[in-house]
Parts: structure tokens; C-alpha cells; sequence
């Protein structure tokens, strides 16, 4: 794309009749870029993020996705849009009837995709997020860090055009928290765009990425994690 991937133009969210959650948003990201978005709990870093993924709308502003102004966007073509967006929920959204091999081949089956094409992909990526003996997990067994690792693993497996990630180590260690981190470094370099919702200061300082801070639900800085 010869433009941002995502703009966002004087935005702003509410739930209901509520307070605005979100106010005069702007900012945007080029593809292939990596950026951090932190801020306290309640500073509407998921809703920013539910923004995005076109879960909800807002109550003004323009936002932009894929040069594509989402509110012109018919509600046929969004489910298109999404399927260009890889994301780690908190709630981690796994279907407690499949597999930990199907949840996270599921993208991939939605696409089309037959297994054969895919099962030593998806073997490699458990393998390398530490669940390569717990394929055949259902989720109701799983720890909630392995459950995290396989949402993360599941949002990844396609290489999205864009992956949204809200807080995706809140849940593990320090060591699985960088190997995380590693992950979405590699799927970046890769060519995906990377935007992470965290209040992990230590690990958003480790990264040297960019960031965007919110505060009462208005992006007030924008810095660079130390890179430590």
C-alpha cells in the first residue's frame, strides 16, 4: 500500500448514552510498522482496539482501514476486512469443543485451506509457543497461559495484514512474556503490522518499539520503548 494501513481523523466512542470513551482520536500507521498503544486500566486501550477489528463504530470521526473509509464499507465486505486482521482477545475466544490443533487451524479452515496444506505449519507454530504435547487439548484443560499462547498462535497463523494484540502477556512469565515479544517481532519482519495494547512498562521498554500512550481516553504521547 503507497499509503497508512490505518488513519484515524478526530475519532471518538461511546457506549450507549455513556461518556465518551475515546475523544479526537488521530493518528495512523504505515504497513509494516510496529507500534505499542499503553495507558492505566479504563484509558480505552480495548476500545480503540474494538475500533479497529470494526467490532464497533464510532460515534464520530473517520477512521480508515486499507485506504477504505469502514463506515462506506457495505456489511457484506467487512467480514473480508476482518479476515485481513489477526487478533488476541483478553477473553481468548477459544471454542471449547475443538482441539487446541483446530482452534488454532480455524482461520485457515475458513479460508479454505485443506488440512494437508497446513498441519506441519500449524505443528511448528504449538511447537515454537510451547504447546507441541498439548495439541490435542481441548481448552477446558488448558492452563490459562497455554490458553493465551494459543489464542496468540491462532491470531498468527494466517500472517494478517494487521495483528491487534490486547495485552497478550498477562498471563505468562517473564521468559514467555519475550518469547512472545519475539513472535510479533517475526511476524512484523514478515511484513504484518503489529499494534499491542499493554501495561507491561518492562516489556514495552524491552522492545524499542514506538508508542502511543492514552489517558482519559485521549492519546496524549507518543515515545519509543528503551529497547533494554
Amino acid at each position: 500500500m503507497a499509503g497508512p494501513i490505518l488513519r484515524f481523523e478526530g475519532v471518538a466512542m461511546r457506549y450507549g448514552r455513556a461518556p465518551e470513551v475515546l475523544k479526537d482520536i488521530g493518528f495512523e500507521l504505515s504497513p509494516g510498522s510496529f507500534h505499542f498503544v499503553t495507558g492505566a486500566s479504563g484509558a480505552g486501550k480495548s476500545s480503540l482496539l474494538k475500533l479497529i477489528y470494526l467490532a464497533e463504530r464510532p460515534s464520530r470521526g473517520r477512521i480508515e482501514l486499507f485506504s477504505r473509509d469502514v463506515d462506506a464499507v457495505a456489511p457484506a465486505d467487512r467480514p473480508f476486512l476482518r479476515r485481513r486482521i489477526g487478533v488476541v482477545f483478553q477473553e481468548f475466544r477459544l471454542l471449547e469443543h475443538l482441539s487446541a490443533f483446530d482452534n488454532c487451524a480455524l482461520p485457515l479452515r475458513i479460508a479454505g485451506q485443506k488440512p494437508e496444506s497446513y498441519r506441519g505449519d500449524i505443528a511448528e507454530l504449538l511447537g515454537w509457543v510451547g504447546l507441541k504435547g498439548r495439541m490435542h487439548a481441548l481448552p477446558a484443560t488448558l492452563s490459562g497461559g497455554e490458553k493465551q499462547r494459543l489464542a496468540i498462535a491462532r491470531a498468527v497463523v494466517a500472517r494478517p495484514d494487521i495483528l491487534l494484540a490486547d495485552e497478550p502477556t498477562g498471563n505468562v512469565d517473564d521468559a514467555l512474556a519475550l518469547r512472545i515479544l519475539r513472535l510479533f517481532v517475526e511476524l512484523n519482519r514478515l511484513g504484518t503490522t503489529v499494534l499491542i495494547a499493554s501495561h507491561d512498562e518492562d516489556l514495552v521498554a524491552r522492545s524499542g518499539q514506538p508508542v502511543f500512550h492514552l489517558e482519559n481516553g485521549r492519546l496524549t504521547a507518543f515515545g519509543r520503548g528503551g529497547g533494554r
